[in-house]
C-alpha cells in the first residue's frame, strides 16, 4: 500500500475569507432570520413567560396555598437532590446513556454512511437510505412496543434461546445490561437518519483526489484513510460540539417507554425522575429543582458546544 503524496491533497490558493459582523450576516440573510420570527414567538409564550415557574424549586410548594401562600425553603431541595444516592444516580445514569448514544450513534451513522457511499447502484443507495431513515419518524411509543415484544423473556429473541435450553438474557430487567439496551435500540432507530449529513458530507470531497489518488498507487483503504475520513473530520467534530449541548437529553420517550422498577438504579434518567417524582407522586418543588437543574447546565453546555463548534469547526449560528 503506498502513501499518498501531499500533492494529492494540496489544494492551490484556498485561503480563509474575512469574518464578516453581526450586522452584516444579518443583512446578508435576513429572510432567514425572518422566518425564525415565528418560532422565536412561540419560544417566548412558551419556554419564556412561565419561567416564573422556576420559583417553585425554591419553596415548599402546596397548590391550595399558590406560590405566593408556599413558605420560602431557599436551597433546601437542591441540598436533597445533590446529598441523596437518588440524585447522583439519575445524574450518573443521565451521562452514562446520553454520552453512550452520542459516541456510538455517530459511529453507526459515519460507518453507514460510508458503506452507502460506497455503493455502485444508485437505486440499491436509495433504498438502503429510505429504508433506515424510516425509523427516526416513528414514535418511541410504537418502537418501544416492538422492542418489548422482541426482547421480553417470551419474546423473539429469547424464545429460540429457552428452546434449546439456553437461559434468556434480561434485557429489560437486568441492571448491567438496561442502559446499553437503551443506547443499541436509540442506535438502531437513529444512525440511519443520523448519516444524511456525513452523506452530504461525503459528497463535497473532489473526485479529482480520488482519482490522483488512484494513480499514485493508493488502494480503496489507503483512500479512505487519507481523503475520506480527513475530508469530513470539519463535519465529524461539528456533530460531536453541538451532540455535547444535549448530553443531559438521554431520550424521555425512549427510557419512559422503556423503564421498570427493576433498572432504576441504572435507568432512571433526570427526565424520568422529574416526570415520576414531580408529576405522579406530587412532589412539586423536588422535581422543579432536579428539572432547573438540569436546564441550568444544559444551557451552559449549549454554550459551550457553539463555542466548540466555531473554535474548531467553523460554525456559527449568529
Amino acid at each position: 500500500m503506498s502513501k499518498i503524496s501531499a500533492a494529492t491533497l494540496a489544494l492551490p490558493g484556498n485561503r480563509a475569507p474575512a469574518r464578516r459582523s453581526l450586522a452584516q450576516r444579518v443583512k446578508a440573510a435576513w429572510p432567514l432570520y425572518l422566518m425564525l420570527l415565528p418560532s422565536l414567538a412561540l419560544m417566548i409564550v412558551f419556554r419564556v413567560l412561565p419561567l416564573w415557574g422556576v420559583s417553585i424549586a425554591f419553596v415548599d410548594y402546596y397548590p391550595l396555598k399558590g406560590l405566593a401562600g408556599s413558605p420560602f425553603v431557599g436551597f433546601k431541595h437542591f441540598e436533597v437532590l445533590f446529598n441523596s444516592r437518588e440524585g447522583f444516580e439519575i445524574i450518573r445514569n443521565t451521562l452514562v446513556i446520553a454520552v453512550g448514544k452520542l459516541i456510538a450513534g455517530d459511529i453507526a451513522g459515519i460507518a453507514f454512511a460510508l458503506l452507502v457511499f460506497q455503493l455502485a447502484n444508485p437505486l440499491f443507495k436509495r433504498i438502503a437510505q429510505v429504508t433506515t431513515a424510516i425509523p427516526h419518524f416513528m414514535s418511541w411509543v410504537i418502537i418501544g412496543g416492538i422492542f418489548i415484544d422482541l426482547l421480553s423473556s417470551r419474546g423473539l429473541v429469547n424464545a429460540p434461546l429457552q428452546a434449546v435450553g439456553l437461559p434468556a438474557i434480561p434485557f429489560l430487567r437486568d441492571q448491567t445490561l438496561f442502559p446499553i439496551t437503551l443506547i443499541l435500540t436509540d442506535v438502531w432507530k437513529e444512525f440511519g437518519f443520523g448519516s444524511v449529513i456525513y452523506l452530504a458530507a461525503l459528497t463535497t470531497i473532489l473526485p479529482e483526489l480520488y482519482e490522483a489518488a488512484a494513480v499514485d498507487g493508493a488502494g480503496r483503504l489507503s483512500r479512505l484513510i487519507h481523503i475520506t475520513i480527513p475530508g469530513i473530520m470539519p463535519t465529524i467534530i461539528l456533530m460531536l460540539c453541538l451532540g455535547l449541548g444535549r448530553v443531559l437529553d438521554a431520550g424521555f420517550e425512549q427510557v419512559l417507554t422503556l423503564l421498570n422498577p427493576l433498572v432504576y438504579a441504572t435507568g432512571d434518567i433526570i427526565d424520568t425522575y422529574v416526570y415520576r417524582v414531580g408529576l405522579l407522586q406530587g412532589n412539586f418543588s423536588i422535581g422543579t429543582a432536579v428539572g432547573l437543574f438540569k436546564s441550568v447546565v444544559s444551557f451552559i453546555l449549549i454554550l459551550l458546544s457553539y463555542w466548540l463548534a466555531d473554535r474548531y469547526a467553523g460554525y456559527r449560528i449568529f
